[in-house]
């Protein structure tokens, strides 16, 4: 069935952002098309408009509950249905999750993203998640889970224990989202994303390219996001990590300029949300990730793992933001104050203090 783009416009309780306006599939797919360096250009222009272009928001993932999904996401190795000889394990115990919270945040993270590998959490699993959201809320740090389909009412536990963000990603192009997942509709997503919202709770809402999909494609899923009601406060833009035993193991490498439009894009359709690189970083050169954050990108994942898959580690990141003259974004309890800019001397203690630590 082909989805309309009107269809991906869900009404909530809360307001849009005032920027915010409808994307056209072919106008999205204009904007790909733009000479290189223009679209680079105008997608740093507006990104200077509401960020401090210095500032690097950084988030550590940790899967809580790895492997075993019954889902059949054709880019995942936690799938159940895929022989990636990633077995199945349990349920992490509080006391681990906090110690690497701490660890986290002692290295200069200020969001702590939590991943569980189930279709979407039963009643008894809200509560034992709903102890860890509060333990980690507890060290001073932004709370973000990814837990799959939720049923009524648990986005306003989750909420009520703390958390600020909830990610669920569109993964693809709604009309090709079946190609690339049989065990849920691009609806069901949608629906979960209706439910986060009305929660009160942030969203964390990307996707994932270089999965064979066009540029039409690439331009559909930016079109869906950018075209959420209101837009997500972040976005994740992954690469395919290509791993061996899942359906697109062996999908075409994307070329680093897509992608880098990609970027781009995003952060014209979507001037106010944080941008995040997310899965695939630690198979982009140096000079590739500060294309990305001339682009408009203003967030990574910060650690040596994203859920399963390697990422770079802290000190290259460092040594990366230190070269770009880049500092880590210091978490504030009022969400208004993210992205203010800071005074230039603030900037450089933030600098001194990151790299010390």
């Amino acid at each position: 069935m082909t989805i309309s783009p009107v269809a991906l416009r869900r009404q909530t309780e809360r307001k849009p952002h005032p920027t915010a306006c409808y994307w056209k599939k072919c106008d999205v797919e204009a904007l790909f098309g733009l000479p290189f360096l223009d679209l680079v250009y105008q997608a740093a222009e507006i990104h200077r408009q509401h960020f401090n272009p210095r500032e690097i928001q950084l988030s550590t993932l940790l899967s809580i509950k790895t492997g075993g999904c019954p889902e059949d996401c054709a880019y995942c190795p936690q799938s159940a249905h895929h022989n990636t000889n990633l077995g199945k394990a349990q349920m992490m115990d509080v006391a681990e999750i906090v110690a690497k919270a701490k660890i986290a945040k002692s290295r200069g993270a200020s969001r702590f993203c939590m991943g569980a590998a189930w279709r979407g959490p039963k009643p008894k699993d809200v509560e034992t998640v709903s102890a860890i959201i509060k333990a980690v809320k507890n060290l001073g740090m932004e709370t973000c889970g990814t837990f799959g389909m939720l049923e009524d009412g648990m986005a306003e536990d989750f909420k009520k224990a703390g958390l600020d963000y909830y990610n669920h990603n569109l993964d693809t192009d709604p009309e090709r989202y079946n190609d690339i997942i049989h065990t849920r509709r691009h609806e069901d997503r949608m629906d979960t994303l209706g439910k986060v919202r009305n929660a009160g709770l942030k969203v964390c809402c990307g996707g994932i390219v270089g999965m064979n999909e066009t540029r039409a494609e690439r331009a559909g899923l930016i079109a869906s996001l950018a075209n959420l009601d209101p837009q997500p406060e972040s976005v994740p833009i992954n690469q395919l990590v290509k791993v061996e035993g899942t359906p697109l193991a062996d999908a075409e490498d994307l070329d680093w300029t897509e992608f880098v439009r990609t970027i781009a894009v995003a952060r014209i359709t979507m001037p106010e949300s944080f941008v995040r690189l997310s899965a695939g970083r630690s198979n982009m050169p140096e000079a590739m990730q500060a294309m990305c954050f001339m682009a408009g990108a203003n967030s990574i994942f910060y650690g040596d793992k994203l859920l399963t898959t390697e990422n770079p580690g802290k000190d290259g990141d460092r040594a990366l933001m230190a070269k770009l003259d880049l500092v880590p974004l210091a978490y504030h309890s009022d969400a208004t104050a993210e992205g203010k800019r800071l005074p230039e001397n603030d900037v450089l203690r933030s600098k001194a203090e990151f790299l010390r630590s």
